[in-house]
């Protein structure tokens, strides 16, 4: 194409537009709604799966690390072993939290004794309900965690003293706070990993390490075999229920967004077919002017293609930033949390968009078929 030829294409295409602005408005209005509320999808689509994998770390550890099963309450492993799981590497661990086990004594009633990283269970834990206070130091040997049915069965309330017992050893504790998780933990009191070492005689050893690890099912599936290949002798296994559960949330979500996108852009289709329909009508005279006069059909074929492409730019842009919009007020009033943009949705909206404007302008490539001298007749 010459430079003289291209200079009459660009002429002769801001005249289309020019001439067709109502019909073109309605297309560009239907293509912005469509980019908009696929925008709008894409982007909760990736911020969902981010913030619903950050909400599933805090319902606990999904991934355990412990000795081999073998009957015996002395299975158990070197604490040590904190130190090989929690590296510079380990990236997607968020919370790692040592526990031993020990079968304790309190006055003559028994009660499970946990020993844990208090930090680490607070960070993997945050759901747990506590009246009173967390204990906030790992190292802290004077204050203790109640579950609130071993608080009922004791009488204990917080700021309370309690008496443990192991054997030949004991440790006089104060209640800090109360926790309702729910679960086996509501049974059990937890101290500092030292106190619990040095109460049952175990330093240095621990009954199993619970960890929190951050991504998706598959990438979590891919961390406990690398962790599996460090710690020969360890066991380590994801809890199945969270990974389940998260896997298949996620899945859900993910279909029933693809979906719903697929559906607004056949109707965003649609309504773009309508419109340049109605135009493939109204520029039949036009085309069969252009044709009499010597123009190519692939010239004029390039003209309503670059317009339906110019559209689709123009519409998927607004329908991006619309989006976003549309995106955060969705986030706050549906799921009450912020729905971050993502600059990777803005060239799909693009090209969904672009592609939604050719197959809309489908109508036009029957312009193809008109006959000059039918059009010069008046016919």
């Amino acid at each position: 194409m010459t430079l003289r030829s291209r200079s009459m294409f660009w002429r002769i295409f801001r005249q289309l537009l020019r001439a067709s602005r109502g019909r073109l408005t309605v297309a560009l209005i239907a293509l912005s709604s469509g980019a908009a509320v696929s925008s709008a999808l894409l982007n909760i689509n990736l911020d969902a799966e981010q913030k619903l994998t950050h909400e599933f770390r805090t319902l606990g550890a999904n991934v355990v690390v412990a000795p081999p099963s073998s009957g015996s309450d002395a299975a158990l492993a070197d604490a040590a072993i904190m130190d090989r799981i929690v590296g510079p590497s380990a990236t997607q661990i968020v919370a790692a939290a040592p526990y031993l086990y020990v079968a304790a004594n309190a006055g003559t009633q028994p009660v499970i004794l946990a020993g844990t990283w208090f930090d680490q269970v607070a960070k993997m834990n945050s759901w747990w309900n506590v009246d009173g206070s967390w204990v906030t130091s790992r190292d802290d040997r004077s204050h203790c965690l109640v579950g609130q049915a071993a608080a009922r069965q004791f009488g204990l309330a917080p700021g309370s003293q309690i008496d443990l017992r192991a054997g030949e050893r004991n440790v006089s504790l104060t209640v800090s706070g109360i926790i309702t998780a729910g679960g086996a933990e509501d049974s059990q009191i937890f101290t500092s990993l030292d106190v619990a070492q040095n109460l049952a005689g175990l330093p240095g050893r621990v009954s199993l390490v619970q960890l929190s690890v951050s991504g998706t099912p598959s990438e979590i599936e891919a961390f406990t075999g690398h962790l599996a290949g460090t710690l020969p002798g360890l066991e380590v296994r994801p809890v199945r229920q969270l990974a389940a559960a998260e896997g298949s949330i996620l899945a859900r979500i993910s279909g029933l967004i693809f979906w719903t996108i697929m559906l607004i852009l056949v109707l965003t289709t649609l309504g773009v077919l309508a419109s340049m329909a109605a135009l493939a009508m109204e520029r039949s005279r036009d085309v069969g002017l252009m044709k009499a006069l010597g123009g190519p059909v692939e010239r004029i074929m390039h003209l309503f293609l670059a317009e339906a492409a110019a559209l689709g730019i123009v519409g998927g842009t607004i329908g991006f930033t619309i989006g976003v919009m549309l995106a955060r007020w969705i986030g706050g009033r549906v799921f009450g949390v912020a729905i971050s943009p993502r600059l990777a949705v803005f060239p799909v909206t693009i090209a969904l968009a672009v592609a939604v404007a050719l197959t809309g302008a489908l109508p036009l490539r029957l312009l193809g078929r008109v006959r000059p001298a039918e059009i010069l007749r008046g016919e």
